[in-house]
């Protein structure tokens, strides 16, 4: 069983907790210390960003680590090196989290030959048209047991909640908001009510919640409304801000409890 789908099955009512972080931030050579902090840590699954130069979803916090990864000459490649490094120290599902560019550029084959190499369980295109994933992606995705995790947000509609519920697999990234990234302080009743609709709506697939999470009101409503909660912007600021993702998380574990 794909490692995703291990993890959601295994969980029982236990509310799941995913981090992001961008790779080749602060360090190019700390991917490895970082992933295996997180999962000595307990955290459930570890999203890890594919630094881009031109990143559509991501606020300046996440922009800005992608800068500073490139900067310290991050690339795909490299990444793939570094988690095949430590795939055998790995137990938590990893998932990439990239645009569409950097992929087909280094080849949607070779892409997903190398994620099984690595280790990786599945990815996420935030920019990967619907139709160009059943028609290219998917197929060979399915081919390597990866798992493709397609995002909703308050502005899609049900009819593409349910085309997409149908043609996935692993679980569905539910976006708190249509906005870029970035934390916030609270849902408001609008967020609260697209959770509550997509509640009602009684999906095959387990949902995550990320997206402005950085405090126990956040926290506490991603996982009454979800399977958990995907934190990212408030972990890369303070994996930043500390350069130690020991220290990080402690900071992290400090505000989800405020």
């Amino acid at each position: 069983m794909n490692p995703i789908n291990h993890l959601f099955a295994a969980r029982g009512d236990r509310k799941l907790l995913s981090l992001y972080f961008c790779a080749g931030d602060p360090t190019l050579d700390g991917t490895g210390d970082v992933i295996l902090t997180l999962q000595r840590r307990g955290i459930d699954c570890i999203e890890v960003g594919i630094p881009f130069s031109d990143p559509l979803a991501d606020g300046p916090v996440i922009q800005t680590a992608a800068t500073r990864a490139l900067k310290n000459g991050m690339t795909l490649a490299t990444l793939f090196d570094q988690l095949q490094a430590i795939k055998e120290q790995v137990r938590v599902p990893l998932i990439l989290m990239g645009y569409l560019n950097p992929i087909l550029h280094f080849g949607i084959e070779a892409f997903c030959r190398r994620c099984v190499e690595a280790g990786v369980s599945g990815m996420i295109i935030p920019d990967l048209p619907f139709q160009d994933y059943l028609d290219m992606v998917k197929p060979v995705a399915d081919r390597y047991d990866l798992r493709v995790i397609m995002l909703i947000t308050p502005e899609t509609s049900e009819e593409r909640i349910r085309f997409i519920d149908s043609h996935t697999d692993g679980f569905i990234y539910m976006v708190s908001s249509a906005a870029i990234t970035g934390a916030q302080k609270s849902f408001d009743e609008i967020k609260q009510s697209y959770f509550r609709r997509i509640n009602a709506m009684n999906l095959r697939n387990p949902r995550m919640i990320g997206f402005g999470i950085s405090n126990r009101q956040t926290l506490q409503a991603a996982q009454d409304n979800a399977a958990g909660a995907i934190i990212g912007s408030k972990f890369v600021t303070l994996l930043h801000e500390t350069g130690s993702p020991d220290a990080a998380l402690d900071r992290l574990f400090a505000a989800l409890e405020q």
